[in-house]
């Protein structure tokens, strides 16, 4: 995360919610001062002279309590992988294994194994294997149903395929996938919303085309390594970013010194459900864009003149901005 001095919060609306954003990147700041390697997207270990063994670990947050009530636990076994494998690949890394942990008062076998099943769907589609996990009771300290799971991905990249920002420069060029929604973001906020304006999770919102709240709200986060690695095989792509807590500040975590970035924030395809609920609280525009993914899930940093190829490879990928000097 990148550093801020502001006094301000970052997100007002989210502060009240309970979760502040320049708390947690204070946080990664004291750690970095002992280890200057802390605070990427994931850690790199030079397993030889050629390759690195990279790792990442990450949760879903409170989209769980969602998911509980819509009964969407496969799902949350693909955001819990997704937000990895997701970290993961910034660096030009191949996910190689996960493993998971779900932690609950008393285990319920089916609740348990549903979510493990999507824990598996979502490792086969993002060429991974799951080599294992951990369950563990504490009675007394979660209430059944609720539970919690953290997720845990191990990959590989070659020294000379690492992809670190270096070559960025200014004029380079911000493509962007879509997002499917919130993935496993910024739900705090969310859920203070759905309680503050008294929102029915089953209604049918007309610009949600037929779905109820509750189903769009729990969509699961999409699952970039496969088109990521498509990508990295025919372009040469100079920097990556992930977006998820944070929002767009994620784009600078990969920017050499000296440089920064514009989104066109236009150019962003909003999915129609963070529209609903950004209107719904009342959240204003840059608020938003740093709580949530507002419909940009993944970047690419890539020179001008491979954008076309680019978008040949990945139709569904968009122009969204540039680099520009600090």
């Amino acid at each position: 995360m990148s550093h801020s001095s502001s006094s301000q919060p970052l997100a007002p609306a989210y502060t009240r919610a309970g979760v502040d954003i320049a708390a947690g990147e204070e946080l990664v700041e004291k750690i970095r001062a002992s280890n200057p390697t802390i605070g990427g997207f994931a850690g790199l270990f030079p397993l030889d002279d050629e390759r690195f063994l990279v790792g990442c670990t990450d949760g879903v947050g409170t989209k769980i309590e969602l998911s509980l009530q819509m009964n969407r636990l496969e799902d949350l076994g693909q955001d819990l992988v997704a937000m990895s494998v997701n970290d993961l690949i910034v660096c030009g890394a191949r996910p190689l294994f996960f493993l998971d942990y779900f932690a609950c008062g008393k285990l319920d076998v089916e609740q348990a194994h549903r979510v493990i099943k999507g824990i598996q769907h979502a490792c086969i589609n993002s060429n991974c294997v799951l080599l294992g996990g951990e369950t563990a009771e504490m009675p007394g300290f979660y209430q059944p149903p609720k539970f919690d799971i953290a997720g845990f991905a191990v990959g590989e990249v070659h020294r000379s395929a690492l992809i670190d920002g270096s070559t960025v420069r200014a004029g380079d060029v911000l493509v962007g996938l879509p997002s499917t929604g919130f993935h496993a973001n910024g739900y705090s906020l969310v859920r203070k919303i759905i309680a503050d304006k008294k929102l029915n999770l089953h209604e049918r919102p007309d610009i949600l085309q037929g779905q109820t709240l509750g189903e769009a709200l729990t969509h699961p986060t999409a699952l970039y390594p496969r088109a990521v690695q498509k990508v990295l095989a025919q372009v040469p792509v100079k920097a990556m970013a992930h977006i998820t807590g944070g929002g767009l500040r994620n784009i600078q975590r990969v920017l050499p010194k000296g440089l920064t970035h514009h989104v066109d924030r236009s150019a962003v395809p909003c999915p129609p459900v963070i529209r609903f609920i950004a209107e719904a609280g009342d959240i204003r525009e840059d608020e938003a864009f740093t709580v949530w993914n507002m419909g940009l899930g993944y970047v690419f940093v890539v020179d001008s003149k491979s954008v076309a190829l680019l978008q040949r490879v990945l139709p569904d990928a968009f122009v969204c901005g540039e680099i520009i000097p600090e």
